[in-house]
């Protein structure tokens, strides 16, 4: 029998503001042909800078296609290193969208977590991916910058119940060619998928009284 491919969604945001072409969908795009390997059936999507739209959108991604991992990748234009981002936040969403449209509440979920963490750990996939002579450097985020990227990830984050990572890329040309983008984001891919399958390992070995607080300090 064939192990069945793991499913991998990954989007980049259409162009917003100054950013006429977004770094964020080339970078993805560069990651379709590089592949994430035999093993990995990879799935990539342009999604808007709007809010509306990615309230109707997230459910059908996280239903239609039951992926493992979903990544979803936006430009920063304060952004020189890849970032990784740890967590999405619930309130701040004031910056109106490409639709000149914000949440009249100003926060994604109604009476949601303030935060919401990826149960990936982000400096774990960013030391491996920079110990790796990638030629890219990364680096990890608290803070995913209140707009579209931060709302986006909090509201998959909240579907996909932590199974989600948010990775913010520099504008092409600053430094990284649009080729560097997508070699660091199937670098790190390949390490969050990895992280995965070893969370997974370990939550099956571990008996039932351990709680998954006494296991941050084994990574």
């Amino acid at each position: 029998m064939m192990a069945s491919k793991k499913k991998v969604i990954v989007t980049g945001f259409e162009p917003f503001g100054e950013h006429k072409v977004n770094a964020s969908w080339v970078a993805v795009q560069e990651l379709e042909q590089l592949g994430l390997g035999e093993s990995v059936n990879l799935h990539v999507c342009e999604i808007p800078v709007e809010y509306q739209a990615i309230q109707k959108l997230m459910p059908s991604l996280w239903e239609e296609h039951q992926p493992q991992l979903v990544v979803h990748v936006g430009v920063s234009g304060l952004a020189t290193t890849v970032t990784l981002e740890q967590c999405g936040n619930n309130q701040g969403y004031q910056r109106l969208d490409n639709c000149s449209y914000c949440p009249a509440t100003q926060c994604c979920m109604e009476n949601g977590p303030d935060c919401l963490r990826s149960l990936l750990d982000m400096n774990t996939v960013c030391r491996r991916v920079n110990g790796s002579e990638l030629g890219v450097t990364l680096s990890v985020s608290e803070d995913a910058g209140r707009y579209l990227c931060d709302y986006t990830y909090y509201t998959s984050l909240h579907l996909g119940e932590g199974r989600t990572a948010f990775i913010h890329v520099p504008p092409l040309g600053r430094p990284y060619s649009s080729r560097e983008l997508g070699r660091a984001l199937q670098a790190a891919v390949l390490e969050m998928l990895r992280l995965l399958e070893t969370n997974q390992q370990r939550d099956q070995d571990c008996s039932h009284h351990h709680h998954h607080h006494h296991q941050h300090h084994h990574q």
